[in-house]
């Protein structure tokens, strides 16, 4: 678990991380981020349009591949710049954009029959990753919530981000994990970050 302060200099090194790709320079780590945030673990950046709230890209690394800080950059740039569903972000956009962190813990295989999942996803908990052949998606705890989902609906739209039938879960070689995030927010574009319960 990270404290707040903690949490805000996570925001701030993916806002400095996107700034810096608009200035055309190299990120560097202050000290203290690279001896934090030198355990691998999995990130996700997510931006929102402010005031809307609006999505405007979320991406990451699900699993433990990079120390936190790397991850964090990566994350930042390609949620900022390689979100297949969104144009680029434009230099114009990052004053009016709020930033998201979500900090995982390591994905588990959620040992059942499918029918059983329904009681085992905890929804405003769980996140969840599908895997059904060459297929994988992945939606974060707070996507569930946001958009008061059931745990069956939760599930459905998990094989739909992976591109897959809604109904794909009920198949006996569907795999789903589950993990849990710790979130961290501006409250508005350069402002105040808060631990999102």
């Amino acid at each position: 678990m990270f404290t707040l302060e903690q949490g805000s200099k996570l925001v701030k090194l993916a806002r400095r991380s996107i700034k810096a790709f608009f200035d055309k320079k190299e990120i560097k780590l202050k000290k203290e981020e690279g001896k934090e945030f030198k355990e691998k673990q999995g990130v996700f950046v997510t931006l929102h349009t402010y005031p809307e709230k609006q999505l405007r890209g979320c991406i990451g690394l699900p699993y433990p591949v990079l120390p936190l800080s790397k991850a964090v950059v990566e994350a930042a740039k390609s949620a900022a710049f390689n979100d297949p569903r969104f144009f680029p972000l434009a230099k114009s956009e990052l004053d009016k954009i709020i930033i998201e962190i979500s900090v995982l813990t390591v994905p588990e295989l959620i040992k059942c029959k499918p029918v059983e999942l329904l009681k085992k996803v905890r929804i405003g908990k769980d996140g969840l990753i599908c895997s059904y052949g060459n297929y994988s998606g992945l939606l974060l705890p707070q996507v569930a919530t946001e958009q008061k989902w059931n745990a069956k609906e939760f599930l459905e739209q998990t094989c739909v981000k992976a591109g897959l039938s809604p109904t794909t879960w009920l198949k006996p070689e569907c795999r789903f994990y589950r993990f849990q995030a710790q979130i961290f927010c501006e409250e508005k574009p350069n402002g105040k970050v808060v631990e999102k319960r």
